[in-house]
């Protein structure tokens, strides 16, 4: 008689394991999600989260969250894991085997592109931010649970071609990761070498109210007038404070300014610095942040450092 092998054990709960670690990965990141999307700090035992979690490198074209984005890739390895689970073996095997079958191949793609790219984000982390945020290790470390789990969990019968499709996926990933965060680089290197004046650097700090306030004024379209010499122009960026400043859709309108935009104020019809165009109107002078988030149409958190106590 023929004794059966046993099936080993990481087969028969690799995808309960998956489930579990993608579930991980969800809350962490609809966690950092939410207090991106509304300005709220995170828990974290350093101060690396803050610097990381508000750097450009952490939201996609300066709006999307990149934490979004995980959201989305966890979230897909979890229903990927559970859906052949909740169909009934013995009622309908068929289509249970056939969803055994098709997912594997998807997880795969899924766990090898995703520590792909956050071993890239982990690269800008230390060498372009200079700084450690929790949440991105323990993210990395989960990618990497997920592709030794589905790499281990499974059966693969073809080896060369689980090869190949990983080869292909690891080279779309960082070609797609490096032309997203080159495209940033460039355009921030492009905007550093246009030639004129350059205004004076903002020294102030932002709190995490002031970086919400700004990216509301960016994502409605809001942008503020000013010119390089301009005091009250200089004023209006320190309330916001340097991390803030730097979100903000800021329009130069003297010609001799750095990266100046002539053509935009003229179109405006700007008569005096700084000029905010919010909604289609045009607000003169420096403005309270106070009154800029009420006049946008901002909803965040309010408690802006410039504010006066009450």
């Amino acid at each position: 008689m023929v004794r059966r092998r046993s099936t080993p054990w990481i087969h028969r709960w690799s995808r309960i394991i998956i489930a579990a670690i993608a579930a991980i990965g969800v809350l962490e990141t609809a966690y950092l999600t939410i207090a991106k999307l509304t300005g709220n700090s995170v828990l974290c035992p350093t101060s690396g989260c803050e610097k990381v979690l508000n750097s450009p490198y952490a939201t996609v074209g300066g709006i999307l969250p990149l934490s979004l984005l995980g959201f989305a890739a966890y979230l897909s390895m979890a229903a990927l894991a559970v859906v052949p689970l909740v169909v009934n073996s013995e009622t309908d095997k068929g289509l249970r085997s056939k969803l055994e079958s098709s997912t594997w191949l998807v997880i795969f793609v899924l766990a090898t592109a995703m520590p792909i790219f956050s071993g890239y984000l982990m690269y800008l982390m230390i060498f372009q931010i200079g700084d450690l945020c929790v949440y991105c290790v323990s993210s990395a470390i989960l990618s990497i649970s997920l592709f030794l789990v589905t790499l281990l969990g499974h059966e693969w019968e073809d080896i060369g071609q689980l090869l190949f499709t990983g080869t292909m996926v690891a080279m779309v990933t960082t070609i797609a990761a490096l032309g997203l965060y080159n495209s940033h680089s460039v355009e921030t290197s492009s905007s550093n070498s246009v030639p004129g004046i350059a205004a004076p650097a903002v020294t102030t700090v932002s709190g995490t109210a002031e970086i919400a306030l700004a990216r509301h004024l960016k994502q409605i379209g809001a942008k503020e007038y000013g010119a390089y010499w301009c005091p009250h122009c200089h004023e209006q960026k320190e309330l916001f404070g340097n991390q803030a400043a730097s979100i903000l859709d800021y329009v130069e309108c003297d010609p001799k300014g750095k990266n100046s935009r002539t053509q935009l104020c003229e179109a405006a019809k700007i008569q005096g610095f700084p000029t905010w165009e919010i909604n289609g109107k045009l607000y003169a002078g420096t403005q309270s942040l106070e009154k800029l988030a009420e006049v946008s149409g901002y909803t965040g958190p309010t408690n802006f450092r410039s504010s006066p106590p009450r």
